[in-house]
């Protein structure tokens, strides 16, 4: 019997999941006496949700949607942060059903981990810092929303507000505006921007810190990733401070949130829809490399870029790649550069499409595209306005995003399970490049 490629299995899990939140979306219980979403807008939300983008189709969510719309969003922003397979595992484990080669193979593709050891103590761990994480952001929104809301209220915001953010999810059930009636709440913002910062630098680092408690010690990967974004958080802070919004430079709380905000999450304290051109480019740059490996946001990620600027660096310096006194790979360097190649051919062709169905500039187009396949979820008030037609050219690019581009690139690998590339030995050929 032919084996399944762990690819196709990704790919389809997140689609039964959209599929099956499309449809319950569409459901009378899941919306308000008055609300309607069509069957489009609906397949847009759960791809949204799924993919922990925040792109929305409705302006107000929190009025279409009725309480079990609301939990249907919120179990899908959880199962797609997650993803479908950790969670599967993590069930079988509680019914202590056998965990199989095949299904510790999907656990390694989809984390990115270079060996099958652990598989299933990393899913445990994965599982408690989400919930212990959450928790501790559910009580830190308790103490923001209770004072504003009814009891039951307030604990279903606060709750969904800690499992959006630790997501990078970006949906918020507080109205059409974001988080911009809590712009200069402190706490919030604060609160909101670690839960953020937390799940984009990835389940790897985050257990990589707890159980080494010590810089020197960590792995390389995690020593990168926590370069790499505090570079990131810092250069953005830096620009949005000098940035224009609405013709006001940004505050410390506004350049600090949308410095965060902008690599994964999707919510903001600004209005979109007034930002410089020059505010306009940094988000897109920063919203292209997004966050970490085996985390909860998009992007090409951090490594990726740090892999591209240490090739780019030793190249013009006739040195080999190297990092921490290690070699970094031929199969690394390609794969980030075949990684950055295809992103940027999926954001030209999508903003291609979006502009020839739709009277916008280009500046908005781009903004939009690179928003949903870094499943970030900014828009510059955007989506809404856009025909079924662009709205599905979206969805494609927020799922080519959550699941990978190079995941899709190896649903046509046929030979995935092969160890050893092919063994014909071909005379080189040197192209001329540039």
């Amino acid at each position: 019997m032919k084996k399944i490629s762990p690819y196709i299995i990704i790919v389809l899990s997140f689609l039964s999941i959209i599929l099956i939140g499309g449809i319950l979306l569409i459901l009378p219980i899941s919306k308000q006496a008055q609300g309607h979403l069509s069957f489009v807008d609906a397949l847009f939300v759960s791809t949204s949700a799924v993919t922990i983008t925040g792109l929305s189709p409705v302006a107000d969510l929190s009025v279409l949607l009725s309480p079990f719309g609301k939990v249907v969003l919120g179990i899908l922003i959880q199962i797609g942060g997650l993803s479908v397979i950790t969670i599967s595992v993590f069930v079988m484990y509680l019914i202590g059903a056998k965990i199989g080669l095949s299904n510790r193979i999907l656990i390694k593709e989809s984390f990115n981990q270079t060996s099958l050891s652990g598989m299933v103590k990393l899913v445990k761990k994965i599982i408690l810092y989400t919930l212990v994480i959450e928790s501790v952001g559910f009580i830190a929104n308790m103490i923001v929303f209770l004072p504003k809301y009814e009891v039951l209220d307030a604990i279903g915001i606060s709750l969904f507000h800690a499992v959006s953010s630790f997501n990078n999810a970006g949906f918020d059930i507080l109205g059409d505006q974001s988080l911009q009636g809590y712009n200069g709440h402190v706490l919030l913002n604060l609160s909101t921007a670690i839960l953020i910062m937390l799940g984009g630098l990835g389940f790897i680092v985050l257990n990589d810190i707890l159980t080494k408690k010590s810089y020197k010690k960590l792995m390389i990967h995690s020593k990168i990733v926590l370069k790499v974004n505090l570079v990131l958080w810092s250069l953005g802070f830096g620009f949005f401070l000098l940035s224009k919004v609405d013709g006001k430079n940004l505050n410390v709380l506004e350049a600090f949130f949308l410095s965060v905000t902008a690599r994964t999450a999707g919510f903001t304290t600004i209005n979109m829809g007034t930002i410089s051109s020059l505010t306009a480019l940094i988000l897109m740059v920063l919203m292209f490399i997004g966050a970490s490996p085996s985390s909860t946001g998009g992007g090409i990620k951090t490594t990726t870029l740090y892999a591209l600027f240490k090739s780019t660096t030793s190249y013009a310096k006739g040195k080999t790649t190297t990092t921490h006194n290690r070699l970094i790979t031929d199969e690394t360097r390609h794969k980030a550069s075949i990684l950055l190649t295809t992103a940027i051919m999926i954001v030209l062709v999508a903003t291609s499409l979006i502009i020839m169905m739709e009277n916008i500039d280009l500046e908005k187009a781009i903004f939009e595209v690179i928003s949903a396949f870094a499943n970030v979820g900014l828009s510059m008030n955007l989506t809404p306005t856009l025909s079924n037609a662009s709205k599905i050219v979206l969805s494609i690019v927020m799922f080519i995003g959550r699941v990978g581009p190079i995941t899709i690139i190896s649903i046509f690998n046929t030979q995935w399970y092969k160890k050893g590339m092919d063994s014909i030995e071909y005379i080189e050929e040197k192209m001329m490049i540039g």
